[in-house]
């Protein structure tokens, strides 16, 4: 009788402690939502949180603000997010950075997985093997063939450490065995003139950023790096088609909470997220900046987040690459 009290009386306890939490969720939203976008205006992630911004703020009845805290390899938002209060009211969006960044720097503050409650997967954004068009390969076996006979030549434009410009190279230069000297720049803009004057043979690069280049024939795609063959170059085979078995290659990334926010809470965030993504506005705007549009629920995200994790862990030790 005495252990039976006993439980009743913690379970009665524990009821009360959940109480204000399962309350603040039923209510939720109250107030402004802040989503967090650890990178400067005008990019992928920065467009999505924007988009579906303002959806969600039509849906749930609140301000949405995005702020964007760019800097450090994105590490400066993404750390800003971890330490925010689980409360929903702070949310953010990642990159492709989010799952690399563990293994390019020491003390990050922050765990890609632990810190984290995943809400939704956004998006991809495969990227595409752009070469010089005067070499003399059309596809990517023929430019593997050239880089081995060629390999003074063989010079890989990068977007700097740590991007996935340069995961996607080192992962070429491992499943093609070529030899390729890669070149750091400072983003695409500062890469482009160098590849179309042909002073750097290749360059993997986002869709949106060298589709117009690749249509006007100032630069030849063949490939993309994705599993899939990319929505907006349907023409162009995958690597993995072209005999680099399971390439995958991509910048992709989505919603998170800082870690303890209630479940409730992002189950309803989830819910909303996903059904801003199925607008067929939503969906035209973010396709039109090569985005390529995902969903799913939060268990999803974290598995991919896991995969993600395993994969440039992998990539980053085999190619030699030491954390700062």
């Amino acid at each position: 009788m005495q252990r039976t009290a006993l439980f009743k009386i913690l379970a009665a306890t524990a009821a009360l402690a959940l109480a204000p939490t399962l309350a603040s969720a039923q209510n939720y939203p109250t107030r402004p939502i802040k989503i967090i976008v650890p990178a400067p205006p005008g990019g992928a992630i920065d467009t999505i949180a924007r988009v579906v911004g303002d959806k969600l703020g039509a849906s749930m009845g609140q301000a949405v603000v995005v702020d964007n805290r760019p800097g450090a390899s994105n590490n400066l938002g993404t750390d800003a997010l971890a330490k925010s209060a689980p409360d929903g009211y702070t949310i953010g969006i990642v990159g492709g950075s989010h799952n690399i960044n563990k293994f390019l720097f020491k003390n990050l503050g922050w765990d890609p997985e632990n810190s984290f409650e995943p809400i939704v997967y956004t998006h991809e954004v495969p990227l595409v093997f752009a070469i010089y068009p005067q070499i003399p390969a059309r596809t990517l076996p023929q430019f593997v063939a050239w880089m081995k006979a060629n390999p003074g030549e063989a010079k890989v434009a990068t977007s700097g450490r740590g991007s996935a410009q340069e995961m996607a190279a080192e992962m070429f230069r491992m499943a093609s065995g070529a030899p390729m000297l890669l070149v750091p720049y400072k983003g695409s803009s500062a890469a482009h003139p160098d590849l179309l004057a042909g002073r750097t043979a290749l360059y993997i690069d986002t869709i949106s950023a060298i589709q117009a280049q690749a249509k006007a024939g100032n630069v030849r795609a063949i490939a993309v790096s994705t599993r899939k063959r990319s929505q907006s170059l349907p023409d162009v085979p995958t690597a993995s088609e072209q005999g680099l078995k399971d390439y995958d290659a991509n910048t992709n990334g989505g919603f998170l909470a800082p870690a303890g926010t209630p479940k409730a809470i992002v189950a309803r965030l989830n819910a909303e997220i996903n059904a801003a993504l199925k607008l067929p506005d939503v969906r035209a705007k973010l396709e039109a900046a090569g985005i390529e549009v995902q969903g799913g629920t939060p268990q999803e995200y974290a598995a991919l987040i896991k995969s993600d994790l395993a994969k440039w862990g992998k990539v980053v030790k085999e190619a030699g690459i030491q954390p700062d």
